[in-house]
């Protein structure tokens, strides 16, 4: 099991008191200033509905957040490594720079040491910090309606290719192929647990998923497909509805999600779906449970199938089911990303019996 941190509670309790023993042991991530620091940043604190936390500082950037500017996160491991005191200080002076592996040996440092040194220190390599650093500016802005070469320059991307490159590596096509007048149309939509990428119809929501999920660039090639005028980028109500009932499903006052669903699968698929959403916040099923609840006990592995298909995350909660055995097993956004929405259910479900008592 992965459950390794303190609840929210506890951890909330010593950002306040600015407790030392959770120093690089915890992060608490921000919501509302987009940064993350230590827990004793001394820093004005924030409410405890805007504060996630995690264990190390690569999920605090994959999550789409920033180093602190007061506590300075990423000094502990600067300071007990020259070499990352070295990279991160080029990195914050030219952000704009295309890194790689030669431009690190013209540092003078061996690629795979540096590999290795980020990766024990911060959970992530020192290349993915960096392309994670400058995409996000560039997606922000096409998700504002700004124009191509606009998100281009604000990604830091010398090159248009580059830029269109890891775009297309991210969402499976071309930012020039997302156009503001079509019917299904893409938003971004930001969360503790880093970017949700949206798909909707003026009608129906069609696609919610995490934006580091491995296989959104399929799902979103076959929603292309499936459409005769492909997706456009924007918001819709659908997405705007849904944007707001994340902010209160991730600040535990919530769990309803009203949106209206496209769901476009099987029966069987449908089936499952169905009975997932039956699952209470702060209950899990296993894959076992389930096939039997559905009258179909011997088609286990078929419900794990109908588990991986859904495109709906979180109001179609696959993240409730876990292994036979308790464990978290796998889950399209990560496990870490599982553990947390777990624990955010969990305290969901604590303050519920404390108001009703």
């Amino acid at each position: 099991m992965l459950f390794d941190l303190p609840d929210h509670r506890t951890l909330y309790a010593a950002l306040l008191a600015r407790d030392s023993r959770f120093d690089g042991q915890a992060f608490v991530c921000v919501s509302s200033t987009g940064v993350f620091c230590r827990l004793t940043c001394p820093a004005r604190k924030p409410k405890a509905e805007n504060c996630t936390f995690f264990a190390t500082i690569g999920e605090c950037i994959e999550a789409g957040y920033r180093p602190c500017k007061r506590c300075y996160p990423l000094e502990a491991a600067a300071l007990a490594d020259p070499t990352i005191a070295i990279l991160l200080r080029a990195l914050d002076q030219r952000p704009d720079l295309r890194w790689s592996e030669t431009r690190v040996e013209q540092f003078g440092f061996d690629p795979s040491t540096v590999r290795r040194s980020f990766k024990r220190q911060f959970g992530m390599t020192f290349l993915e910090m960096a392309r994670q650093r400058r995409l996000r500016e560039g997606f922000e802005t096409l998700a504002a309606g700004g124009k191509v070469i606009t998100a281009q320059h604000e990604a830091s991307f010398d090159s248009a290719s580059a830029f269109r490159m890891a775009f297309a590596r991210l969402l499976g096509c071309a930012p020039a192929a997302l156009k503001a007048d079509r019917p299904l149309r893409a938003t971004w939509i930001p969360t503790p647990l880093g970017d949700m990428i949206a798909v909707s119809s003026r009608s129906h929501l069609h696609l919610l998923e995490f934006a580091d999920r491995k296989g959104l660039a399929g799902e979103l090639a076959r929603l292309q497909a499936g459409s005769q005028e492909g997706i456009g980028i924007g918001p819709l109500p659908p997405s705007e509805q849904a944007m707001a009932e994340l902010a209160g499903y991730f600040a535990a006052r919530s769990d309803r999600f009203l949106t209206p669903l496209a769901l476009t699968g099987s029966a069987f698929n449908q089936q499952v779906w169905e009975t997932l959403r039956d699952i209470p916040a702060g209950e899990t099923r296993s894959y076992s449970e389930i096939a039997r609840q559905i009258g179909r006990p011997s088609d286990v592995r078929a419900v794990a199938r109908a588990n991986g298909a859904n495109k709906i995350a979180l109001m179609i909660p696959c993240h409730r089911v876990i292994g036979a055995d308790g464990s978290l097993t796998g889950y399209g956004g990560g496990l870490w990303r599982k553990q947390r929405l777990i624990e955010i259910e969990l305290q969901l479900k604590t303050s519920r019996k404390a108001t009703s008592k």
